[in-house]
């Protein structure tokens, strides 16, 4: 097998080939990667179910049609977002040719992670092939059969020179970025993103990094308890609570507390039947070392647990949970729960709870539940987060015109459609001169005089902008 180090130098030297980057070679390989979701799906479906215990239902919805529509989206713009962009000029350059070309970085490494190792690996690669790079995937060791998969097909379906899948753990990891790349993009925990900053610092290379954080979801005021119920227990325990954007912890008044708390044991029972543990629709923790720590979590939470809190190790099984009264400073609000455990905080005003996001790192996403609008418009204007979205969770990252990505310590950089072609693009200032209005280009040679001075800054201010020629 070829160390990293030659597989580096082998989709280096495609890339320097030039066969990236016509938008026909972009295409096509755009198209064969949706042809290996199609063709190969109900292997990711069995893939998914061996590493998560995913459901077919969630596994196709969040792993294979999420990616799908962004490679839809893409292919369909494709040519637009390869085109110029021309901007305003000023008189001095008003023969030229002003505009922003995208350029491809080269070679960049895409590491993924294992709660949807599927997605957030293959749909920041659409992303990555769109803007005309070579590729090296790293998925996550810890999802080891879709690991497998991901490795068998992408060579079958994709350029072998210019795409490439290395498997392994964090050693191989380790070793895999002591080379250099030209855009490094990782979505996991904060204390390995500190370990590729490091990485990547040695070389001067980007990075763009999702990382997560505790959502808070705040339901305030007036609102549809069953439907604010349904939608908040659907995101809370999707996967299992194995989501990057679910929603971590709930923020509302006691009487909104009070009120929700017989509509989610309600909406469990809908979802998941009486007894969870025998339900086909509901996921399992990916491993014995993610349950365990979710266990320790709840074993010292000073919170009431009133729904769920049932456990089966051999089966790495933890029931929904529901845990109230809460503190500021309980073990389940210091770092990310990331599975099935939802605690409960009281505010009882809206500006209370504004503070309350507000004193937290930014969140990935934050949800605002109320049939006001205008506290839904307050608490997005004075809050910060990755993403928004008012009276659902989850959902608004389905879209591929919007971007994905977080802010502060839950990540920088985006993409998802548009967003993922700038990420993966150079946007290079392009000016194409003759040799016309060489009188007004001498007024910057010497000997300076202050009368060329002015008619050099008249020629050049905005006042005197022209439009695109």
């Amino acid at each position: 097998m070829d160390s990293y180090g030659e597989v580096v130098e082998r989709l280096r030297s495609a890339f320097r080939s030039g066969v990236t980057v016509s938008e026909q070679f972009r295409r096509s390989q755009l198209i064969n990667l949706m042809s290996m979701l199609k063709e190969n799906e109900e292997k990711f479906v069995v893939a998914l179910h061996k590493d998560l215990a995913k459901p077919r239902f969630e596994a196709l919805l969040s792993e294979v049609d999420i990616v799908i529509n962004d490679l839809h989206h893409t292919i369909s713009n494709l040519s637009s977002w390869m085109q110029p962009e021309y901007v305003q000029k000023n008189l001095a350059t008003k023969f030229d040719d002003c505009f922003v070309q995208r350029q491809p970085l080269g070679v960049v490494l895409i590491i993924g992670t294992w709660n949807y190792p599927l997605q957030l690996l293959i749909l920041p690669m659409v992303g990555a092939i769109a803007a005309g790079n070579c590729v090296i995937l790293k998925p996550s060791e810890v999802s080891t059969a879709t690991d497998s998969l991901i490795a068998e097909l992408v060579p079958k379906y994709l350029h072998q020179d210019c795409f490439a899948v290395i498997s392994g753990g964090a050693e191989e990891t380790k070793a895999l970025l002591k080379n250099r790349f030209d855009h490094i993009l990782y979505t996991g925990s904060q204390n390995v993103a500190r370990s590729i900053l490091q990485a990547a610092a040695v070389h001067l290379t980007p990075v763009t990094l999702e990382l997560g954080g505790k959502c808070p979801c705040f339901i305030y005021g007036q609102v549809n308890i069953l439907y604010a119920a349904r939608r908040l227990v659907w995101a809370k325990f999707f996967n299992a609570g194995q989501s990057c954007v679910a929603p971590d912890y709930m923020l509302c008044s006691t009487a909104i507390r009070d009120a929700i708390l017989p509509a989610i044991r309600q909406a469990l029972e809908e979802f998941y039947t009486k007894e969870p543990q025998k339900c086909p629709d509901y996921s399992r923790i990916v491993s014995s070392r993610h349950w365990t720590r979710l266990m320790e979590m709840l074993g010292k939470t000073s919170g009431k647990v009133v729904v769920g809190g049932e456990s089966n190790q051999e089966e790495k099984y933890i029931a929904p949970t529901v845990v109230v009264d809460v503190a500021e400073d309980d073990v389940l609000m210091g770092e990310e729960i990331f599975g099935p455990i939802l605690p409960i905080l009281t505010v009882e005003s809206l500006d209370q709870g504004i503070a309350f996001i507000n004193s937290r790192e930014k969140p990935l996403a934050l949800y605002a539940f109320s049939d006001d609008s205008s506290a839904v418009k307050t608490v997005m204007e004075k809050t910060s987060s990755g993403g928004f979205c008012s009276n659902d969770s989850i959902i608004h990252m389905s879209l591929p015109s919007l971007p994905f990505g977080g802010v502060g310590a839950s990540g920088f950089g985006c993409y998802h459609g548009r967003f993922g072609f700038e990420t993966f693009s150079h946007r290079r200032a392009c000016m194409l001169r003759g040799w016309a209005l060489e009188r007004i280009n001498s007024l910057r040679y010497p000997p300076y005089s202050d009368e060329r001075l002015g008619w050099l800054r008249w020629t050049t201010s905005p006042k005197f902008s022209c439009s695109i020629m």
